[in-house]
């Protein structure tokens, strides 16, 4: 399914309150706090000519976000972020002085860290980042996770040594008894969804999505003229829109969002003109696409930034998996989890089918930009789909990455 961005507020200027939490002096603030991190790298945008040539476009650069901060997924920015943020806010806010990140390890910090509890609902990897964040500060973390969540990601969250709390229902129903839960106890909700009342944090999340967008302009040789991200509940394709809306302005690439067709809130909701809720159905294996509400920050952005919203299928997903694992002569292997590679399969698609094609305006001269928004954060879910371990994968020639 796609269809063309038809919202009211379609290319008006984004809210000011998503500006600042998007703009050029946010994300610079991101890259300094990444500097304090002991394992930050800059992460490799990966060009794939051959595929490039295949498909009939320009150029295809992916920024490869299994390499993220040990976590493997771009998920390591955001939820880390905002719980750290938080515990040097809170610290100032007793200390009654400014706090600076330098002093994040200070027993002073760290005692007030201690007496902090944060959780959060999570598909996987965002309940990873924020338990990575509560155990760098020393804080505690409570993850809520729903039955559809494999043991194997519910023991890489455990691993930060945070509380594990299964729900029954899906990832939707786990947001509401977080919430509900962390209400009761007084803990802070470090959610990448937002809802009315509550966006204050999941802002904090998506700014630290910038940083990836930011690393992937300085890496790219020209701007992309097309760019497909994947949604869940909006959060990264907002943040990568809103940033790329205020960092290159009228020079801004055709955007499209990319929804699981089982999955499809962005879709629907963009369909309607306002934020729905889609019916529970059939789930999917792009386990941690699937969302059937929106978070209402990113609409609010999505409904300005993007251009076109599209759908894919199961085998559109496993069949990228497959072909970045065993990619087109020349081109480096990729290892994307069942989500990771969504929005380039989306691309695919697209140019594949002429009517999406003129619609997006995709010809030769394109310069299409994607996310590997995960490698494999399942490794077994990974070899069932692929027929190789991931380690097979990435022992591959790895020649083509950007620096």
């Amino acid at each position: 399914m796609f269809l063309l961005n038809t919202a009211a507020d379609y290319r008006l200027p984004l809210d000011p309150r998503d500006e600042n939490t998007l703009g050029i002096a946010a994300a610079e603030d991101v890259e300094y706090y990444l500097g304090f991190r002991e394992d930050h790298a800059i992460t490799p945008l990966v060009a794939l000519p051959g595929l490039a040539r295949d498909i009939g476009v320009a150029a295809i650069h992916v920024k490869d976000e299994g390499h993220r901060l040990g976590l493997g997924s771009f998920k390591a920015l955001g939820g880390a972020y905002a719980v750290i943020r938080l515990v040097l806010e809170e610290a100032e806010r007793r200390l009654g002085r400014a706090v600076h990140m330098a002093e994040l390890h200070s027993e002073e910090v760290r005692a007030i860290a201690r007496g902090m509890t944060v959780a959060c609902a999570t598909d996987g990897n965002h309940g990873r980042s924020v338990a990575q964040g509560a155990q760098l500060v020393g804080a505690r973390a409570a993850i809520f996770v729903h039955s559809g969540v494999s043991d194997e990601r519910v023991a890489a969250i455990a691993r930060f040594g945070a509380e594990m709390i299964r729900v029954a229902g899906t990832y939707d129903d786990s947001v509401r008894e977080a919430a509900r839960v962390a209400e009761a106890k007084g803990w802070t909700i470090v959610s990448d969804t937002s809802w009315p009342g509550y966006e204050r944090i999941p802002g904090m999340v998506m700014q630290g999505y910038t940083a990836l967008v930011r690393e992937a302009l300085r890496q790219m040789p020209e701007p992309p003229t097309h760019v497909f991200i994947q949604s869940g509940v909006g959060g990264i394709a907002a943040a990568v829109a809103g940033h790329l809306s205020i960092a290159l302005s009228e020079r801004r690439p055709v955007f499209t969002v990319v929804d699981p067709a089982r999955a499809a809130c962005l879709f629907e909701t963009a369909h309607a003109g306002h934020p729905v809720t889609i019916a529970h159905g059939e789930p999917t294996v792009m386990a941690m696409l699937e969302c059937y509400e929106p978070s209402l920050v990113a609409w609010r952005i999505l409904s300005r930034t993007a251009d076109a919203f599209m759908t894919v299928e199961e085998t559109d997903a496993t069949g990228i998996m497959n072909r970045l694992a065993g990619p087109a002569a020349g081109d480096p292997a990729i290892v994307a989890g069942e989500s990771g590679g969504v929005g380039l399969a989306a691309a695919i698609k697209a140019v594949a089918d002429p009517s999406i094609k003129a619609a997006l305006s995709i010809d030769g001269r394109s310069r299409i930009f994607v996310v590997n928004t995960e490698g494999a954060t399942d490794p077994g879910k990974y070899e069932e789909i692929t027929g190789l371990p991931p380690a097979a994968v990435t022992a591959k020639n790895r020649k083509g990455a950007l620096t």
